[in-house]
């Protein structure tokens, strides 16, 4: 409060009057005093805050008077020099021992001839503002609580788009802590700014529009894309003026489970994983499923063959009609040729009525041979003709069948050595051998691992209808050195158990398997880059890329560069994070 309170002599108690009524109104305390410290005037909240009266206090020494609120030594003298005193907060207690606390400001008073007469001083009581605060702030850490309570996903944003709040249930889906994400833009959790998700978020935000039950993505931390239904809306303050917006969100993954099962539509984003080996197959899936050319998938048991071969499928022209499977290993030689290729009433004793087999089911899709190095040899000829020629000979039958069918094989089984043992024929191996796709073991996909288990576990609870527990670190460190023969169905497996085992509660070393803790292989993991032999900016980038497990925006956001500059540098020095 620098400004003075010039005061005439002849009207100077009117003036004063005048402004201590003001202040009454604002529910400020205020009182004056001449030079020799004696009280010249007082405003009814300041009696009633210090518990005194006017006339008790009038003409007395104000350093007497108000000892609840102590005076500078050097006030007047100070006051005198121009400058408005102020003294730090202090606490008084009231005639009915309610505690206030106080803010002190003094100014000079000047009269007609710019001379001091005195000094004007309020008394603002902060108590039932900060009540205010305390109270604003307990009700809105009371509603914090509520909300991460729920397992409803919930983030806010401001105008700008910034996260500014993000519950418990959206930590568990998305796999961020909260402190990643608040101040960043929200498309930090989704597929980018240009999505349908977060242009519905702007849409309120801009329009005071809301957007129900909308399905869309979100990109959990690891790079996986978690499916999800939302409802976004414009949040307003106590003016109704839009500050910023809303997001609620659940989990569909059971739902997108159940859909799967349903209607057999499988995409590139239910195979995990970002390890070079990995990513070259996602490369190649959507191009060679477009073509209906003869693709043979090699790989050890439990690698997730017949996933490719329903993800390729499903992204085919062909995806909406049927896809048969058929276990060449598991179907006994004696019935494996009629099982294929169906028979006709007569063939043989039993057969009274033609029964088709299952390429003629597969007519206009596609069939899967798997395990095709267990295919008969006698069988294997009359393969090879349905390739070429597309058509077949049912058992007992003279007249051929035509057919329309793409063919998927599949094999866990080297069939250049059954060659060469002669129990597979080489002119087919050629035809179908046509596009070849080996799916690599889990032991050298190790950098998968943490994103393939964080994936199996939020499937599995999906299913039985329980939250993501906590793993500890000790269990997760077992889980990411045993070797796993049994590939991403044994890991699957693994954790199966563990969640069984834990009861909801947090998964630790004696949730797991005992052949997977008394009888761990631990495989050497893949040299680490050699950062000291990199210049300074290449290592820089390096460690911030390792940091944010390879996401380009966020590690480009965090060196303050943008995202293009980001990728010239990381292609100029070969940095590769998987």
């Amino acid at each position: 409060m620098k400004s003075t309170i010039p005061v005439p002599d002849s009207q100077s108690t009117i003036n004063i009057d005048q402004w201590l009524a003001i202040l009454d109104e604002l529910n400020i305390g205020a009182f004056t005093v001449n030079l020799a410290h004696r009280i010249t005037a007082i405003n009814y909240c300041a009696q009633g805050l210090m518990g005194l009266r006017a006339e008790e206090v009038s003409g007395q020494d104000c350093r007497e008077i108000f000892t609840g609120v102590p005076c500078l030594a050097d006030c007047m003298i100070r006051t005198r020099n121009g400058p408005a005193a102020e003294e730090p907060d202090v606490l008084v207690t009231d005639e009915d021992e309610v505690a206030h606390l106080i803010t002190r400001m003094a100014t000079p008073i000047y009269d007609k001839n710019h001379t001091i007469i005195g000094c004007f001083t309020i008394l603002q009581d902060h108590s039932p503002i900060q009540d205010l605060v305390d109270r604003l702030h307990y009700q809105e850490q009371s509603l914090k609580n509520i909300l991460d309570s729920i397992d409803i996903g919930i983030f806010t944003v401001n105008r700008g788009g910034l996260i500014t709040f993000f519950n418990a249930t959206a930590e568990t889906i998305s796999g961020y802590d909260r402190r990643q994400v608040l101040g960043q833009p929200c498309h930090v959790v989704f597929e980018g700014e240009r999505v349908k998700d977060v242009c519905m978020l702007k849409d309120a935000i801009v329009k005071g529009a809301t957007h129900e039950s909308q399905k869309g993505r979100m990109i959990d931390k690891d790079g996986i894309a978690v499916p999800i239904r939302a409802n976004y809306a414009a949040l307003k303050n106590d003016k109704n003026i839009i500050v910023g917006g809303l997001a609620t969100f659940h989990d569909l993954t059971l739902v997108h489970q159940l859909d799967q099962v349903i209607r057999e539509r499988y995409t590139c984003s239910d195979m995990i994983g970002k390890s070079p080996a990995i990513h070259k197959i996602f490369e190649m899936v959507p191009v060679v499923a477009q073509s209906d050319a003869t693709v043979l998938i090699e790989g050890a048991t439990g690698t997730g063959k017949d996933l490719l071969a329903k993800v390729i499928h499903s992204s085919s022209h062909r995806g909406s009609k049927p896809l048969v499977k058929i276990n060449c290993a598991a179907i006994p030689e004696t019935l494996i040729e009629s099982e294929i290729f169906g028979y006709v009433k007569g063939a043989f004793t039993g057969a009274d009525h033609d029964k088709p087999g299952r390429f003629e089911e597969a007519h206009g899709g596609t069939i899967l041979l798997d395990e095709i190095g267990d295919l008969p040899l006698a069988l294997q000829a009359k393969l090879l003709r349905v390739l070429e020629d597309k058509e077949f000979y049912p058992l007992g039958s003279r007249r051929t069948r035509k057919v329309d069918v793409r063919i998927i094989s599949a094999t866990n089984r080297g069939l250049e050595q059954l060659i060469r043992d002669r129990q597979f024929r080489e002119d087919l191996f050629y035809r179908l051998n046509v596009v070849r796709i080996e799916l690599p073991p889990l032991k050298d996909r190790r950098d998968d691992l943490p994103l393939m288990i964080r994936h199996f576990v939020r499937k599995l609870c999906a299913a039985r209808g329980l939250a993501l527990p906590v793993m500890s670190q000790q269990a997760m460190q077992v889980l990411l050195n045993y070797a796993y023969p049994g590939n991403v169905r044994e890991l699957e497996n693994i954790l199966e158990h563990a969640l069984i085992i834990c009861r909801a509660g947090p998964i630790e070393i004696d949730h797991l398997p005992e052949y997977v803790t008394h009888h761990p292989t631990t495989p050497a993991r893949p040299a680490s880059p050699d950062t000291a032999a990199l210049p300074d900016e290449a290592r820089r980038i390096l460690e911030c890329l390792m940091r944010n497990n390879g996401r380009r925006g966020l590690t480009a956001k965090e060196l303050g560069m943008n995202r293009s500059t980001l990728w010239r540098k990381i292609k100029r020095y070969g940095l590769l994070v998987s």
